[in-house]
């Protein structure tokens, strides 16, 4: 039976993480803080002198690696940057086929008349998570639960290391949404629902990618997304998919509706910060905001980001979401262009939207000082990051393979793990389990899966079960703490559990990412539910350990186990966990995310009538 729990609001800090402590715009000039990009533009102006208009549309255009059928379109067509989407990888998805298709680009763009590098970008969201044998990280929703900035700057300049191994100096992340329903299939994205914190901890995730200065050949140019408002899309006004009930996504690259003071008080406050760390780059969102298209939205872009905010980086869009700014797509660029968008990704239609731009700039429908503002913005970037130091190789630092994938990377990742659990129930305090114990019992299907610990954004776009890179499982780790004389039983199942001390069942979502991560309702799949209920037919102490995205209806599992560990998507280092429950260390995370009482009814600290099943900044230790 389903326990109806009842937590006392005076147990959380609520009121004052919610509202942001901070809606100060950007620092002045001479502030302290990191150095100010347009210190650059004295720079950029000179070489932007000597562009053509050719030069000065190529370095606006981001095509994707995969998409580039002949590598010397980079040099022939002055591209100013190149990425690899989810799924675009080299054949191997090795760190050695990386780096070779790193250079292999980047020597074509040093093939050009004035010599400007590239900036290769892909999605490094949770360490280099595209790379096999990288270190993945726990997303950020477990690492919002850490409440450790230092720990996100940390693991941030790892991520900066191992991103550079590669040679690639861009990565697509921070996230800093704000999700405010669960059922958003990016919500692992996002921090917490609490703005301040996501803040906070945004701003140091920038820290630790852009390092002390951009110049330093082990930064990496960080990108604060979606600008501004995807966290908060209205139920039902998602993309269409015609497969779906009615016919749409419910989340996905949906419109935010509110008035301006909301928007501003939730979903700005990640930005405002950034912009203070320094962040060179910022990704608009798909998302509308009251209808219209912040891709297209001049106010937001320019007035608000660049004008009151002060931003000097560039914007990049999204992967084709310049197309769906208006119907046609001549229409979506001008458009997108004027409103303040600087590069476009265009992962296939770079070839379309180069002619198409420069089209615009000759028909006077976009003018040459926007496409001057925009490439301004772009040089004193790479100007920063010394890309236009003529004395500084482009080429990948092959030196850095050395500790890709390290065991001191792995360390701080275990320690993310270990800090991101956030221990929900210990009835009888059943946690920490005994190391010495006759026999441990592990379930269920997330017990020696990797895959499934990582989540999406993980070797592929969505993710994917199985062992697809190196790491540890629960079970693996399991193994590994308990003492030699312990017998450490399993089944997916949770049959064969009869006569163990104890039970650990570890159960959960399987990956997903953007759009496909999208739900009408969190329950428990089938499958998870029937191994908790065998465990507790075979009358065995349990402790189940739910890897999962986001808070998900937990049914009877609740009543069912005398310990419950929210893990999240704890990544490679599964040993993280088997340290919570063995207790070589205590739990200390606490929710960053309210947990719910329906799986269809979000709840957000600060709102009316605030009733979750476990608020906000709620965590047990021991």
């Amino acid at each position: 039976m389903n326990r109806r729990y009842v937590w006392p609001l005076a147990a959380v800090v609520v009121m004052g993480l919610f509202v942001p402590r901070f809606l100060a715009q950007a620092p002045q000039a001479g502030a302290a803080g990191p150095a100010r990009l347009s210190a650059h533009d004295a720079q950029a102006d000179a070489l932007i002198a000597k562009m053509t208009l050719d030069e000065k549309v190529g370095q606006m255009t981001q095509p994707d690696q995969e998409s580039i059928k002949d590598p010397a379109d980079v040099a022939n067509l002055f591209v100013g940057s190149v990425l690899s989407g989810g799924n675009s990888d080299p054949k191997t998805n090795s760190l050695d086929d990386w780096t070779a298709m790193y250079d292999r680009l980047q020597e074509q763009a040093m093939r050009t008349r004035l010599r400007i590098p590239i900036l290769y970008g892909v999605d490094a969201v949770h360490g280099h998570n595209n790379v096999i044998g990288a270190v993945v990280f726990p997303h950020n929703i477990g690492l919002g639960a850490t409440r450790n900035a230092k720990l996100v700057e940390e693991i941030n300049r790892i991520t900066a290391k191992e991103v550079r191994a590669t040679g690639i100096q861009w990565t697509f992340a921070p996230c800093v949404a704000v999700p405010r329903d669960d059922r958003w299939g990016r919500t692992y994205e996002g921090f917490s629902e609490d703005p301040a914190l996501v803040a906070e901890l945004g701003a140091a995730a920038v820290r630790g990618l852009q390092g002390d200065s951009l110049a330093n050949p082990l930064s990496v140019l960080a990108c604060a997304k979606h600008y501004a408002g995807d966290g908060g899309t209205a139920f039902g006004t998602g993309i269409p998919n015609k497969a779906l009930p009615g016919g749409h996504f419910p989340f996905d690259q949906g419109d935010t509706r509110g008035d301006e003071a909301e928007l501003r008080r939730i979903h700005l406050a990640g930005y405002v910060t950034a912009v203070q760390a320094g962040v060179g780059t910022i990704m608009p969102s798909y998302s509308s905001w009251n209808g219209e298209k912040i891709s297209g939205h001049k106010r937001m872009l320019t007035d608000v980001l660049k004008g009151e905010l002060g931003f000097e980086g560039f914007l990049i869009s999204d992967y084709n979401a310049i197309d769906q700014v208006a119907p046609d797509f001549r229409a979506a660029v001008k458009q997108s262009i004027n409103a303040g968008m600087d590069m476009a990704m265009v992962p296939a239609r770079y070839r379309e939207f180069i002619t198409t731009l420069k089209s615009l700039v000759e028909a006077g429908e976009v003018p040459m000082s926007r496409i001057d503002d925009a490439v301004r913005r772009i040089l004193r970037v790479k100007i920063a990051m010394g890309l236009l130091d003529p004395e500084r190789s482009h080429m990948a630092d092959r030196s850095l393979h050395e500790t890709f994938g390290s065991e001191a990377h792995r360390a701080v990742a275990r320690q993310a793990v270990r800090e991101s659990l956030v221990l929900l129930k210990n009835e009888g305090n059943l946690l920490p389990l005994r190391k010495t114990a006759a026999r441990i019992h592990v379930a269920g299907r997330g017990a020696d899966d990797v895959g499934m610990q990582c989540g999406g954004w993980t070797i592929q776009w969505q993710g994917q079960s199985g062992p697809i890179t190196r790491g540890t499982t629960v079970l693996e780790g399991i193994r590994r703490t308990v003492s030699p004389r312990t017998k450490v039983t399993y089944s997916a199942d949770g049959s064969g559990a009869e006569g163990a001390d104890a039970a650990v069942v570890v159960i959960g979502e399987m990956p997903y990412a953007e759009m496909m991560g999208d739900r009408l309702e969190l329950k428990l799949a089938p499958e998870d539910a029937a191994a908790v209920a065998a465990v507790e037919k075979a009358g065995v102490p349990m402790a189940v350990v739910l890897l999962s995205g986001r808070p998900l209806d937990l049914g009877d599992v609740l009543g069912q186990a005398e310990a419950l560990v929210a893990a999240w998507l704890p990544g490679t280092e599964g040993d993280g966990i088997s340290d919570v429950l063995f207790g070589d260390a205590g739990p200390t995370g606490k929710l960053s995310f309210s947990w719910p009482r329906s799986s269809t009814t979000p709840v957000n600290v600060g709102d009316p009538n605030y009733d979750p099943l476990f608020p906000f900044g709620f965590g047990l230790t021991y």
